[in-house]
């Protein structure tokens, strides 16, 4: 019978996360549930039920980069709240005004620079769609070509440093952080390379009647250089030092999170949007995004005491073990399963539930003349997770990320113009990913430059 409750688990787990219910509760309550179950069973002792307060606690303690998330989190609510994304939109697009798809551009810019905010998918594509994508319509951008320019900026920050998820995506993986922050620099770079070439290619087949003029403009020349100033250097410069001072060790993931939140903060005092209605705003919207993501990873670690205990993570290591089939196959499923999922919930409950599941079986895959084993392997397919991830939230018709532009969108834009606009970027999507699998080093050799072998 105890064979059985694993099982069990998953399946309420699925259906139960189609309820509607948040998905912290289902993962709490199933966990409790199933503890009860195995009790009246004679499977678990009643004593087994205290182990849930020490679980609780160590699923916050186990790792150095949950304050540093926290720190991030509120530097990218900070940068939405201080009209970053606007002042930018208007610096790049007078840029880039004489370059064919040059408004596309600078919405893909404001998604690279914007990085952090892209921890919650949902946050990103929602801000560019509410500033971006009703300029590009009255520039004359169809439906479906403003709505892929939005998807495409929207979604590639969250593969790029210092981006959220790769915090996560580190940490289950056991790897170095300034590592997992340097495997997706090449493949995002190859992706926005390839935007930018269609944007172009699609700007110059369409060209547009009239070069987009921003309503506010600035007065005088010391106004424009404030406009840059506050609009492109301070907001590049913040996430440069983020970064920078993380890849070069010269601080912990938690301090340069607190330079970060210190800038963003900064940024808004300098932008002279600081207000208490904003002030209150910010550390409302910080607060309920730190709850959720914590909250999920608790109740993760309530699901998982159970599940574990009844043997489930061995007996699915065990299931994906006996498939009959090469690495290459087994790992292609593993991450057909995480695409699939990616359609459904976001990255944070895939990271912290499907992963740790998974993740022994990946560690046992070894790809004889194609990357060395041990953390090299693991570091490659973290770095594909996180592309296959982005790739799911704009896939039609159920990746996510389309429902919340549909949902932020002028009336006129439908879910098919949105369905539509995404197919060329999913297409290219595609391409990186399958380069990134064929050719390991793309991801792999900025880590080794900087950091040396990874073993």
């Amino acid at each position: 019978m105890i064979e059985l409750l694993p099982f069990l688990m998953l399946g309420s787990l699925v259906l139960l996360l189609f309820s509607g219910i948040p998905v912290a509760v289902v993962l709490f309550g199933i966990g409790i549930v199933f503890c009860g179950i195995g009790i009246l069973l004679g499977e678990m002792p009643v004593a087994g039920l205290f182990n849930i307060t020490p679980k609780l606690y160590t699923s916050m303690s186990g790792s150095l980069f949950y304050p540093a998330v926290v720190m991030l989190l509120f530097m990218g609510v900070a940068l939405e709240k201080a009209g970053i994304a606007g002042d930018m939109l208007t610096c790049l697009s007078l840029l880039l005004k004489k370059v064919p798809g040059g408004l596309a551009l600078s919405v893909l810019i404001i998604g690279v620079v914007l990085a952090p905010a892209a921890g919650i998918v949902g946050a990103s594509v929602v801000t560019l769609s509410l500033i971006a994508l009703p300029t590009l319509l009255q520039r004359g951008y169809s439906a479906p070509a403003a709505s892929g320019s939005v998807a495409a900026a929207g979604t590639v920050g969250i593969i790029l440093p210092p981006a959220v998820m790769l915090f996560f995506l580190a940490g289950e993986f056991k790897l170095p952080l300034g590592s997992m922050f340097m495997t997706t620099v090449v493949p995002g770079a190859m992706l926005i390379g390839l935007y930018a070439i269609y944007f172009i290619w699609r700007g110059s087949r369409h060209p547009l009647l009239e070069p987009h003029r921003p309503q506010r403009q600035p007065r005088g020349i010391a106004g424009w250089i404030l406009l840059w100033v506050r609009g492109l250097l301070l907001p590049v410069g913040l996430i440069v030092v983020v970064l920078g001072t993380i890849v070069a060790g010269w601080a912990t993931p938690s301090q340069s999170g607190a330079l970060g939140a210190a800038g963003g903060f900064l940024l808004i005092v300098l932008n002279g949007r600081l207000s208490l209605p904003l002030l209150a705003d910010l550390f409302t919207t910080t607060a309920r995004l730190t709850a959720m993501v914590f909250f999920i990873i608790m109740a993760a670690a309530v699901f998982a005491y159970p599940f574990r205990y009844y043997g489930g993570d061995t007996t699915i290591a065990q299931l994906l073990s006996s498939i009959n089939a090469g690495p290459w196959a087994l790992l292609l499923i593993i991450l057909g399963i995480i695409f699939v999922l990616g359609f459904f919930i976001d990255w944070i409950e895939i990271t912290v539930i499907t992963l740790p599941l998974m993740i022994p079986t990946l560690g046992m895959l070894e790809f004889v003349d194609h990357v060395d084993t041990g953390k090299t392997t693991l570091l490659w397919i973290a770095a594909v997770v996180a592309l296959i991830l982005q790739t799911s939230f704009i896939t039609p018709p159920f990746g996510f990320a389309l429902f919340f532009m549909k949902g932020s969108a002028p009336p006129s834009v439908t879910l098919f113009d949105i369905y539509r606009g995404v197919a060329p970027i999913l297409l290219i999507q595609l391409i990186v990913i399958a380069v990134v699998l064929v050719y390991p080093e793309l991801v792999l050799w900025l880590p080794e430059r900087v950091y040396g072998a990874i073993r």
